[in-house]
């Protein structure tokens, strides 16, 4: 049997930056297991499963198709990154006709358009709640030690815990802060925490331009001890960021060892879009 996949980094134009996905075109459904094997053989943070929804779709013409993600651990109910690589295999491998591709996923529909250089993706917008210190306290502390922590935020949809290092910190601060995310699992005892996203309020400010704020994500509860650039955590963060820095249009930046920048903007419908550009850097074929 023969698949065709592809590597693609994510929310950056350059090869070996932004956030790598696998994406694979299935033609028919695949065995359940395989899903799950194919992403561990894969090793990223995501391995991304486009299908036809229909014997007689295409493509390269059709519109819609069913979209699943897995870690090298296990199934997820949202991944940006590799929502917008596959967005990228269709637009710009396949040639896609469709100017908007629907992702049938366990996230509802997600929409992918193309906008100039970048890929638009519709994101659902998840809202951030205030979150009891103690509950939390011996996680945060293996996560930025005795760093002075300005808010702390919970997301009960996504199950992401968000920590803002207080304002006095320089984006190096938290580029350079040394993070043991395998600690994580030990020290949360709650079990509802399920991925952990710092972040940072940036500079931009009036005519200064600039990214509005910076972040890190950690998700060794799903295998990936730190991901580079992540669609699902700015699902989050923009609805923090937006009600702290009253803005709706936002410029983000991932501040890992690979980095990547994300455009933000809140729409009325209560939903996201978060743009970005994307590097084929893989084109092949799994064969087993």
């Amino acid at each position: 049997m023969q698949i065709p996949i592809f590597t693609v980094d994510a929310f950056t134009n350059r090869p070996f930056a932004g956030n790598p996905a696998a994406v694979c075109l299935l033609e028919n459904d695949l065995d359940e297991e395989l899903h799950q094997r194919i992403a561990t053989e894969m090793n990223l943070s995501e391995t991304a499963f486009i299908r036809k929804l229909h014997p007689g779709d295409d493509f390269t013409k059709s519109s819609c198709f069913g979209l699943r993600w897995f870690t090298p651990a296990n199934e997820v109910p949202l991944c940006g990154h590799a929502t917008l690589a596959s967005a990228a295999v269709l637009f710009h491998i396949q040639k896609n006709t469709n100017s908007v591709v629907t992702f049938l996923t366990l996230s509802g529909e997600l929409k992918a358009r193309q906008v100039g250089d970048n890929i638009v993706l519709d994101l659902p917008l998840y809202l951030t709640y205030p979150q009891v210190l103690s509950e939390v306290e011996d996680l945060i502390k293996a996560a930025v030690g005795d760093m002075i922590v300005q808010d702390l935020r919970y997301s009960p949809d996504t199950k992401k815990l968000l920590v803002r290092l207080s304002d006095t910190y320089e984006r190096s601060v938290l580029e350079e802060l040394q993070v043991s995310a395998q600690h994580f699992l030990s020290t949360e005892k709650t079990g509802k925490v399920k991925g952990l996203i710092l972040t940072l309020k940036g500079k931009s400010s009036g005519k200064q331009k600039g990214h509005d704020f910076y972040s890190r994500y950690f998700a060794p509860w799903y295998g990936v001890l730190e991901d580079p650039v992540t669609g699902s955590a700015h699902a989050v963060l923009s609805s923090y960021w937006s009600e702290h820095l009253g803005k709706k249009e936002m410029l983000a930046f991932q501040c890992s060892r690979r980095g990547g920048e994300l455009k933000i903007s809140l729409r009325n419908d209560g939903r996201v879009d978060i743009a970005g550009q994307t590097a084929v850097v893989l084109k092949g074929n799994l064969t087993f």
